[in-house]
C-alpha cells in the first residue's frame, strides 16, 4: 500500500483541504484500503515448468531467420560434404583393388605360391586401409575448414536474399502521416514472389494515404462546419440573457438552451480530440507525466471541491516522448471521469505517477458504485456508459475513456481498467520511458 503524499479538494465536512498535509487519523481510509500498483505475481509464486521441447521451441524462436538460413545452408553442405566423403571412402577401395597386380610363380610350389598369395593379399587390403584412412582424415579436416567457409557464404547470401525484406522494413518505419505520399518500396529486380509483395505493399500505401487525405479532410470541415453555428447560437444566447428587458421564462429557456449549446460544444471537442488522436502524433518532446498530471489535478480542483470529492495525489518524476497537449487531455480525462462517477458524500479520488517494473505508470482510482467486471472494457468504446449514467446526459457522451485509449496507443503504450474494491474503478496507464 502507497501512503498517500497530499491531499486535495473537500474533506469530509465538505471544506476544501489545504494542499500538501494529509487526512490520516482525521478521515478513516476506505474498507479496503487505496489502491496498489497492480503488478506480476509474487515472488514466491511456483513457476511453470516446460518440457525439453518447449525449451527448444522456445531457443528456435529466438533465432533468427537470417541464421536460420545459414544454419540451413551449413547443414546442407555438410551432408551433401558427408556423403560426398562416402562415395569417396567405398570408391578408393575399388579403385585399389582394380589397380592391384596379379603376381604368380609358375615354377614354385603350390605351398608357395598360397603362401605368397597370402601375403599379397594382406599387403592389397593393408594399402587399402592406408589409402582410406589417409583420406578419411585429410578430408574431415579440409570439410571443417571448407565448412565454415559455407557459414560465411550462407549468411551473405542470406543477407542478400533478405535485402528486398529489409528495405521493407526500413520504408514501413519511416512511415507517419506526413510522409505517407511520398514513401514507397519501389523495389527494383525480377518479377518474382518478392517484388510482387513489394508492388502490392506500395499499392496499400497509396489506398491508405488517400483514406488520410480524406480523413483530414473531413476533421478540418467538421471542425469548422460544426464549431461555427455552436458559437453563433452561444452568442445569441448570451446576448439575450443580457437584455434587461427579457422576462424571466425568456432567461430560463435561455439558460436551458445554453447548457445545451455547451453539452454540444464538448460532444464535438471530444469527437475532434479523438480524430486527432488516433492519428500519427506530430509532436513529439520530451514530457514529465508529474507535471501534466499536477496540471491537470489543479484544473480540476474546483470542480472535485463542488462534488465533495478529496483528491489524493502521490506524483514521481516520470519521463517520456509525446504530445503534450494530449497527454495532458488524457490525464485530466482520467480525473475528470474519476470525478463525475464518485461518490457524492465523502468521495476520494487517486492520483498516481511514476516507474514501475521498467515501464512508466500512470494511475487513477476512486471510490463510487460498483463497476460490473463485465462493462468494464466497453468504457473504452466511443458513447459507451454505465447502465446506471446512460439516462443522465449531463455525465458526457461517453468519449472520455475512448479519447484516452487513443491517445495512449498513439504514444505506443497500453491502459487497462479494473473494478475497485469497495467500489469505483482503478484505470492504469503504462507508457514507454524516455
Amino acid at each position: 500500500m502507497i501512503s498517500p503524499h497530499s491531499e486535495r479538494g473537500a474533506g469530509k465536512d465538505g471544506k476544501s483541504a489545504p494542499a500538501g498535509k494529509t487526512l490520516a487519523g482525521k478521515v478513516p481510509p476506505p474498507p479496503t484500503g487505496p489502491p496498489v500498483w497492480d503488478g506480476p505475481p509474487p515472488v514466491g509464486a511456483s513457476p511453470v515448468r516446460s518440457s525439453p521441447l518447449d525449451q527448444l521451441r522456445a531457443v528456435v524462436s529466438r533465432v533468427s531467420i537470417r541464421w536460420r538460413l545459414t544454419i540451413t545452408y551449413g547443414v546442407l553442405f555438410f551432408v551433401a560434404g558427408m556423403l560426398f566423403l562416402f562415395v569417396i571412402y567405398i570408391l578408393v577401395s575399388w579403385a585399389i583393388n582394380e589397380a592391384w597386380p596379379v603376381v604368380t610363380f609358375s615354377d614354385a610350389s603350390s605351398e608357395v605360391q598360397r603362401e605368397f598369395q597370402d601375403k599379397w593379399h594382406w599387403a592389397q587390403e593393408a594399402a587399402v586401409y592406408e589409402a582410406r584412412k589417409a583420406l578419411l582424415s585429410r578430408s574431415l579436416l579440409a570439410l571443417a575448414g571448407v565448412g565454415i567457409l559455407a557459414i560465411i557464404i550462407g549468411y551473405l547470401v542470406a543477407d542478400r536474399a533478405l535485402k528486398p525484406i529489409q528495405q521493407m522494413t526500413a520504408t514501413a518505419r519511416k512511415l507517419s502521416g506526413t510522409t505517407l505520399a511520398h514513401e514507397r518500396i519501389d523495389l527494383q529486380g525480377p518479377d518474382d514472389e518478392l517484388k510482387e509483395l513489394a508492388d502490392t505493399f506500395d499499392a496499400m500505401l497509396t489506398r491508405l494515404n488517400v483514406a488520410f487525405d480524406t480523413q483530414r479532410r473531413f476533421v478540418a470541415n467538421a471542425s469548422h462546419e460544426l464549431r461555427t453555428p455552436l458559437t453563433i447560437n452561444r452568442t445569441v444566447l448570451e446576448i439575450a440573457l443580457g437584455d434587461p428587458e427579457a422576462s424571466e421564462d425568456l432567461k430560463a429557456l435561455g439558460r436551458t438552451l445554453l447548457e445545451v449549446n455547451a453539452r454540444n460544444e464538448r460532444l464535438i471537442e471530444g469527437l475532434l480530440l479523438l480524430a486527432r488522436s488516433e492519428r500519427e502524433l506530430s509532436v513529439r518532446q520530451p514530457v514529465d507525466m508529474k507535471d501534466v498530471a499536477e496540471t491537470a489535478v489543479d484544473q480540476l480542483s474546483s470542480r472535485a471541491e463542488e462534488a465533495g470529492v478529496t483528491v489524493i495525489t502521490e506524483l514521481r518524476s516520470a519521463e517520456t516522448v509525446g504530445d503534450p497537449v494530449l497527454l495532458e487531455r488524457c490525464v485530466a480525462n482520467l480525473v475528470e471521469n474519476a470525478i463525475k462517477h464518485n461518490l457524492l458524500d465523502s468521495g476520494r479520488l487517486w492520483v498516481r505517477t511514476g516507474m514501475a517494473e521498467g515501464a512508466l505508470v500512470v494511475q487513477v482510482a476512486n471510490t463510487g458504485p460498483h463497476v460490473p467486471a463485465y462493462e468494464v472494457n466497453s468504457l473504452f468504446e466511443p458513447f459507451r456508459r454505465l447502465n446506471a449514467d446512460r439516462v443522465d446526459s449531463s455525465k458526457g457522451a461517453g468519449l472520455g475513456l475512448s479519447i484516452v485509449r487513443a491517445v495512449v496507443r498513439a504514444h505506443g503504450g497500453n491502459v487497462t481498467a479494473v473494478p475497485r474494491d469497495g467500489g469505483g474503478l482503478v484505470v492504469t496507464v503504462r507508457l514507454q520511458p524516455r
